[in-house]
């Protein structure tokens, strides 16, 4: 892949990070691509430091690994954006940035004095990006929204979960990062709309609309066929007229992912299989008589599907995920293995991309191993960012580098709580 580059693509431009938990991850995009991203905080820092877990297993706002992730490569400052001077350093910061990234409740910036339009006054190519719940208008505009709530009313937890059973939803909040992600997707467009016309926009997220796309394999079963795409745990509908068929199998130690499709790709992953299965002596004359040229999911019928998985599920139980996946790999057979955490940190495949990094924590006397960005160009990875800042680490560096305040006017905001 070539060497480490130096130079990221975003390295002249900088944001201004006033989100909450569920902005974290598009101002993480943008420095992990290159942009100083400056992180303002409340003074005393941001409620999301005492998220957990928690490097020393109690709460500790400088050892929250939540914060760490999310914030890795941003410098920090601190702020009240509720005070006058607070609001006027604000603009003067936005004066000399690129983006400004905000979760607060709609209305709420432009209660303050730092709408969009009150921003592009001080400077017209900037780029405002918001992200709530449910997005700047329509009737939800004002509602709070967790992720169960966003998870519930974007649709996909209703594909979550086992038959028969009540819906559940990811156990890791996910719908902040699928805002989060649009987010910076919405960004950069309109920055690179800002090349072409000088003038910035303002980029609305909702949290909730991000979400319904994660669904956007059930739609498309109501439009052409007519079929309502329901939750079946670890089976999968709709590809079988009324059957379901497994798609996560149980072996010995873990879990993979096989499912018996038609067509030339299933044809030859089937044949393997039971080939396969053969050399082993678990293939009967039932599997084995099966022409998989002919075979046809729109006429399975379940007792078919249960035969088959009889028979699979056998075979797959007398090896590991690891052996199922090399056997798989040898014989061209679409089979992969359900990774555990432990696996991901093991994998070759990453080792070999440089994925992993270590980043000094000097105040904790120790490096941490953080996922590098996934974002690089055809000279290689980008270098990883610092550690993220401790409250108001960066203050003095930016209000004096940027703005040209002096040490005395540090001390003065810092003293009537505006810093």
């Amino acid at each position: 892949m070539g060497s480490t580059v130096t130079e990221k693509m975003l390295s002249p431009y900088r944001a201004l990070d006033l989100t909450g938990s569920s902005g974290f991850l598009c101002g993480k995009i943008l420095s992990d691509m290159g942009a100083e991203v400056i992180k303002v905080e409340l003074p005393g820092g941001d409620p999301s430091r005492l998220t957990p877990p928690f490097l020393g297993d109690y709460p500790d706002p400088d050892q929250s690994l939540y914060w760490f992730t999310y914030n890795l490569g941003k410098k920090g400052i601190t702020l009240d954006l509720e005070s006058p001077e607070g609001r006027m350093l604000l603009l003067r910061l936005v004066e000399k940035s690129d983006w400004v990234i905000e979760s607060f409740p709609p209305g709420h910036m432009e209660g303050l004095g730092l709408g969009y339009q009150a921003l592009s006054r001080v400077n017209p190519g900037i780029v405002l990006t918001s992200i709530t719940p449910f997005g700047q208008d329509g009737p939800y505009r004002d509602y709070k929204g967790p992720d169960l709530v966003a998870m519930a009313l974007g649709g996909y937890m209703f594909l979550c979960g086992e038959p028969g059973r009540p819906p559940v939803r990811v156990s890791f909040p996910q719908a902040c990062l699928h805002g989060s992600g649009e987010a910076a997707v919405g960004s950069m467009i309109a920055f690179y709309d800002r090349q072409t016309t000088g003038e910035g926009q303002w980029v609305d997220v909702s949290i909730h609309a991000s979400v319904v796309p994660a669904s956007m394999n059930a739609p498309p079963w109501w439009q052409l066929r007519d079929v309502i795409v329901r939750r079946q745990g670890t089976f999968r509908a709709g590809l079988s007229s009324g059957a379901v068929q497994r798609q996560t199998w149980p072996c010995r130690d873990g879990f993979v992912t096989f499912i018996i499709i038609a067509g030339a790709a299933g044809a030859n992953t089937n044949r393997g299989l039971v080939a396969w299965m053969d050399e082993e002596g678990l293939a009967d004359d039932f599997i084995k008589g099966i022409d998989w040229d002919s075979f046809d999911m729109s006429t399975l019928t379940q007792e078919m599907h249960h035969a088959m998985e009889e028979r699979i599920d056998t075979f797959f139980m007398s090896h590991t995920p690891w052996e199922l996946y090399e056997g798989a790999m040898a014989r061209r057979i679409m089979l992969y293995p359900v990774a555990t955490i432990a696996d991901i940190a093991g994998s070759p495949q990453l080792e070999a991309r440089g994925f992993w990094a270590e980043v000094p924590h000097p105040e904790l006397g120790r490096s941490l191993t953080y996922p590098t960005p996934i974002t690089r160009n055809g000279q290689g990875p980008f270098p990883m960012g610092r550690r993220a800042p401790l409250v108001g680490e960066d203050n003095d560096e930016v209000y004096r580098g940027l703005l040209g305040l002096s040490s005395s006017d540090i001390d003065g905001l810092r003293q009537r709580g505006v810093v």
